[in-house]
């Protein structure tokens, strides 16, 4: 088994973006993607697959180290940007093959019109794990 972070990316890069904005979705659009996001995760949570997951608030901080006591703070990232990690899922998988595949999955997740909103995720290994292909 090896763990892997799919690191969930809302992108308002046009080049990027192939979905409506959350904001313009309807409250029948907005349960249906969550019920899927659910559907998901119970049925990743019966395969032994899932570890635990999280949403972002749009909101933070950056603070570096600067050698002289207490770190400077920078407002960010901002909502604004272009790309923005609004969340990430913990998976423990027995190949990267199905991490790819519960990555592409989750991807398809119902957007606007129930059509899939083919949102980027970061597929990241965790320290240890070489990820490699049968492809």
């Amino acid at each position: 088994m090896a763990k892997y972070l799919m690191l969930k990316h809302y992108t308002m890069a046009p080049e990027y973006m192939q979905y409506t904005p959350m904001e313009e979705w309807t409250p029948d659009e907005v349960d249906a993607h969550m019920n899927y996001m659910n559907a998901f995760v119970d049925r990743l949570k019966e395969t032994g697959e899932y570890i635990g997951s999280e949403a972002l608030s749009p909101e933070g901080t950056f603070v570096r180290y600067d050698g002289e006591g207490k770190p400077p703070v920078t407002d960010g990232p901002f909502a604004e940007t272009k790309d923005l990690i609004a969340g990430g899922m913990i998976i423990d998988v027995e190949s990267y093959d199905r991490a790819l595949e519960l990555a592409g999955e989750l991807s398809a997740a119902p957007g606007a019109g129930g059509e899939p909103i083919r949102e980027w995720l970061e597929l990241r290994p965790f320290m240890g794990v070489t990820p490699n292909t049968t492809d």
